[in-house]
């Protein structure tokens, strides 16, 4: 009796194990389906029907998101995936009694009409196409070849979200980060018409008695003896009591402050050594 009742129970589990597996295969199924590429005006696709030749098309999407189709004449295709342009297809050829049972192919060629641009300090400035639907913004990113090194880390997204203008402002640093929720956040879909904008670096510049002179990138919680210590430290010459940092303020006027070495820069500070008297 316990041996039956053992062997009902592995069978309840197997079952169980099939219907979850069916579950998650329909679920990555529907997330495959709602992912797919939607055709936009521009595009170039080629439809093909098996076994029929004549039916072979290669064509360029409308301004309106329309085809002219041997046998069916316009019809609209844009907006739709693939597979549902296919089966558009497949079904005025089946309903009309033009192909008993077709099968349709669709190709897409050429992507314009879904594209972004990548501008600002980047490798690789430029349009990118939008392959699919679910391209988020470090994939346009690596598109246009990352940042360059005289980008900083602050980007800036614009574009239209439901009718409206939208606008985001995204720490490159924290998509990365240790906070996976956070970051995923950060890495938001990219949709048609979206432009990132990579602003340049902060810099500081260094000049007086200091071993390498020049502007230099300001780095995230850069202090004065850090940034001291990347222009090579001071010469024989340079005194650590001659140190001043120009800075503007809000009104854009130039205060000269006398800061400490543990003291932050901020974007634009002008640092200068002086030499000493003895």
């Amino acid at each position: 009796m316990m041996r039956i009742h053992q062997l009902l129970l592995a069978a309840a589990l197997g079952l169980g194990a099939v219907v979850a597996s069916a579950q998650t295969g329909v679920a990555a199924a529907a997330a495959t389906a709602n992912a797919e590429y939607k055709l936009g005006a521009g595009d170039v696709v080629r439809i093909v029907v098996y076994q029929n030749a004549d039916l072979t098309l290669e064509t360029r999407v409308s301004e309106s998101g329309v085809i002219s189709y041997p046998l069916l004449g316009n019809i609209r295709i844009g907006g739709l995936g693939i597979s549902a342009a296919e089966k558009l297809i497949a079904d005025g050829l089946k309903n009309g009694n033009f192909v008993k049972s077709p099968q349709v192919t669709l190709i897409l060629l050429q992507v314009k009409g879904n594209q972004a641009s990548v501008l600002g300090q980047v490798n690789r400035p430029g349009r990118f196409p939008i392959e699919t639907a679910d391209m988020r913004m470090t994939d346009l990113l690596a598109n246009a070849g990352g940042v360059a090194p005289t980008g900083g880390d602050q980007l800036v997204l614009t574009g239209t979200r439901n009718g409206k203008p939208y606008r985001l402002e995204i720490d490159l640093p924290s998509v990365f980060g240790p906070s996976s929720e956070q970051g995923r956040a950060n890495d938001v879909l990219i949709q048609n018409g979206d432009v990132l904008w990579v602003d340049r670096a902060p810099l500081v510049y260094i000049y007086g008695e200091v071993q390498r002179p020049g502007p230099m990138r300001l780095e995230r919680g850069m202090t004065l003896l850090q940034a001291l210590a990347a222009g090579g430290g001071l010469t024989q010459r340079g005194t650590e009591r001659g140190i001043r940092v120009h800075r503007k303020d809000a009104s854009g006027k130039v205060e000269v402050k006398q800061p400490a070495m543990d003291d932050g820069l901020k974007d634009g500070d002008v640092v200068y050594v002086k030499e000493s008297l003895f």
